[in-house]
């Protein structure tokens, strides 16, 4: 199977929605902590609707604009999207990092190790944050190897699962690419 790894267009944004609600509907329902589809569909099932759909084109349009303050990368199996990896900056001069998400048939191939290096080819030396579900030991160690850090305590998103944030911090050599090519930082 072939995977290539693109820019997100304004036109995935119809799959994107669909795929990031399916994303959470499979990992992360947990009946015993009250995260059941119903949950769910409260908190991430906007994605999958007109106006979330709406919302991933408006991002994925921003984020292809020069200089970029958002990125969206997609994997694809043909005509297919397997996989996503997005983050933006923050007023504060901060990158988030997320979704990140590749179905089980497009891991094990080193794609979210390439979308990872472009996203912190993108990122330039700045401090990024993200927030992990606790148990996803696999994401853990992934983003560990790319340099991020436990950075405080668990907490509850949304009073209910159970996440990690972690963080890497501002890099102090300068990136390879030109630094003029990066969204100014708003403070």
């Amino acid at each position: 199977m072939t995977y290539v790894i693109t820019a997100a267009q304004p036109d995935d944004a119809a799959t994107l929605g669909p795929l990031h609600l399916r994303n959470w509907l499979r990992n992360y329902t947990d009946p015993d902590a009250g995260i059941d589809e119903s949950w769910i569909h409260e908190h991430r099932g906007s994605s999958a609707t007109a106006e979330g759909v709406a919302q991933w084109r408006e991002f994925i349009e921003v984020a292809n604009q020069h200089p970029a303050p958002r990125f969206c990368r997609v994997v694809r199996s043909g005509t297919e999207l397997v996989g996503y990896l997005c983050g933006h900056w923050e007023e504060s001069g901060t990158i988030t990092l997320g979704p990140m998400y590749l179905l089980d048939e497009a891991q094990d191939h080193g794609l979210g190790g390439r979308m990872m290096t472009e996203f912190l080819t993108w990122a330039g030396p700045a401090h990024i944050r993200l927030g992990v579900v606790d148990c996803n030991e696999r994401a853990i160690r992934f983003y560990r190897r790319h340099g991020f850090e436990i950075a405080g305590e668990r907490y509850l998103w949304r009073g209910k699962l159970p996440t990690l944030p972690m963080t890497r911090e501002a890099q102090t050599s300068a990136p390879a690419d030109d630094p003029t090519d990066r969204p100014p930082v708003r403070r």
